[in-house]
């Protein structure tokens, strides 16, 4: 009987301590007094089976002792590994916020900075123009080419960062098709084989009857991109882009003799802004966002893009696409140039010879440096012009024009305007005059995400700024011929 009570004790005392392992002040608490009583009473009857059962207890209470120990110590540490991934977690998803935070904060800093930059570009380019019409047979019209020349450039590098939050903001929709790449490789040729002899390099660009499914111009741009990129950075041999066939799908490769690319950069090249071995950030090697267009082109059509390169060597791009069948019905065009990215509005090349009109257009633009600029240029080819600053100034214009008999044709709106005033939204509330229609066409330095998006879902053609002449008239052609 007394080694069953103590075998019961025992056990009781084992369970019991098991249930204050997270306390371990507890466990030698209870354990040690509740043992002890027990070992000590057997002790105290010393005959030969309690003298046994007293070091079988003694035993079992230091055995139960360690395993709580060693319990205690795993949930110590299970419960400061815990806590450490709770804040570990609440600090990466403060950090994650931050990082949202500086994204919007960049995105807000570079549209504004972007329209900042364009609004005085487009005077100078509409003031350039203005001077190299005046100064048609004059001997320094040479230097009002130069200046529209560095205006140009300029223009085509904000014109790339636009492209960039184009593709951000969800507003290009890509026109799926069967596309001869033939077509496309010819244009190919046309845009980078005059370069490429300039530089003495060899451009190599093999004809290919194959059709693939996607979209031409934006399959352009990809391989312009690619093309463009391996001219930069070739000194010797050349450029060749080929076309294999890999049963459904089809490989466009584009491959140079270049300076090639290291492997712990290989995964950088795709960034904005990131160039190779152009730490001095050489302008004739462009700004370093033509591959990340790439990338984002190549996400959007489902087109994946591969690379490898060898130091000194060179490197491969090749860029994958589903094959298609030739159609029946010839498409009626093929992508032109280089710069063929379309997104949304009027796609209108640059004309050397503007029409002369006597169309009347009201202009809005709330700087007076851009309605003198725009007002200038547009009477130079015999438009008839009036430009004001807001949409109260807007209104009673167009009722004075009625009035006398001679209303407007075209309204021609900045999108931001003075006090927080859109534009788009005054022209789509003006637009409709005696139940006609009057054509709207917007012009903007905006590169806003949200604001591209607004643009795109209003259904009115845009022009971004600096927008110079030829464009400008054969986009007021293009409105004034939809009416």
């Amino acid at each position: 009987m007394t080694a069953l009570m103590a075998i019961l004790i025992m056990v009781g005392c084992g369970l019991a301590m098991q249930s204050l392992w997270p306390m371990r002040s507890s466990l030698f608490g209870y354990g040690i007094p509740m043992m002890g009583g027990l070992i000590g009473a057997l002790l105290w009857h010393s005959d030969g089976v309690n003298l046994f059962l007293a070091a079988i207890g003694t035993v079992y209470l230091l055995f139960a002792l360690r395993r709580g120990v060693l319990q205690n110590r795993e949930l110590t540490s299970a419960l400061m590994l815990r806590f450490e991934n709770e804040s570990l977690a609440g600090r990466l998803g403060a950090q994650i916020a931050a990082t949202e935070r500086a994204s919007v904060e960049k995105t807000r800093f570079l549209a504004a900075a972007s329209h900042d930059l364009r609004q005085p570009l487009h005077a100078v380019a509409l003031f350039g123009a203005a001077l190299q019409n005046a100064l048609h047979s004059h001997p320094e019209r040479q230097n009002a080419e130069r200046l529209m020349r560095a205006v140009h450039a300029l223009g085509n590098s904000l014109d790339t960062m636009l492209d960039v939050s184009r593709l951000d903001a969800g507003v290009v929709t890509p026109d799926i098709q069967p596309v001869s790449l033939g077509a496309v490789l010819v244009s190919l040729n046309h845009v980078f084989l005059a370069r490429a002899d300039q530089a003495g390099l060899q451009l190599r660009i093999r004809a290919s009857a194959v059709w693939v499914r996607t979209d031409p111009q934006l399959l352009q741009r990809m391989l312009s991109n690619l093309v463009d990129n391996a001219l930069k950075y070739t000194v010797r041999g050349g450029v060749v882009v080929r076309v294999r066939t890999r049963g459904e799908r089809v490989w466009v490769e584009v491959r140079d003799t270049g300076i090639g690319i290291a492997p712990e950069q290989l995964d950088r090249i795709f960034e904005e802004f990131y160039q190779v071995n152009n730490s001095e950030r050489d302008r004739a090697h462009g700004l370093g966002i033509g591959l990340s267009i790439v990338q984002r082109l190549a996400r959007l059509l489902a087109h994946p893009v591969q690379v490898q390169s060898r130091v000194g060597r060179g490197t491969r791009f090749r860029v994958q696409m589903p094959a298609a069948c030739a159609p029946t019905a010839m498409p009626v065009d093929a992508p032109a140039g280089a710069s063929a990215l379309r997104m949304w509005g009027y796609r209108v090349p640059a004309r050397s010879s503007p029409p002369v009109s006597s169309r009347r257009v009201l202009l809005i633009d709330d700087e007076a440096e851009i309605r003198q600029a725009m007002t200038g240029l547009l009477r130079s080819y015999a438009f008839d012009v009036q430009a004001v600053a807001d949409e109260a100034a807007v209104a009673m214009a167009l009722s004075e024009a009625e009035t006398a008999g001679r209303p407007f044709e075209l309204l021609l709106c900045d999108y931001r305007l003075s006090n927080g005033g859109s534009g788009l939204d005054a022209g789509l509330r003006l637009r409709w005059r005696n139940g006609v229609r009057l054509p709207l066409l917007l012009i903007t330095g905006e590169t806003g995400p949200d604001r591209l998006q607004r643009m795109r879902e209003s259904g009115v053609p845009v022009l971004f700024k600096p927008v110079d002449a030829g464009r400008l008239l054969d986009a007021i052609d293009m409105a004034l011929e939809d009416v």
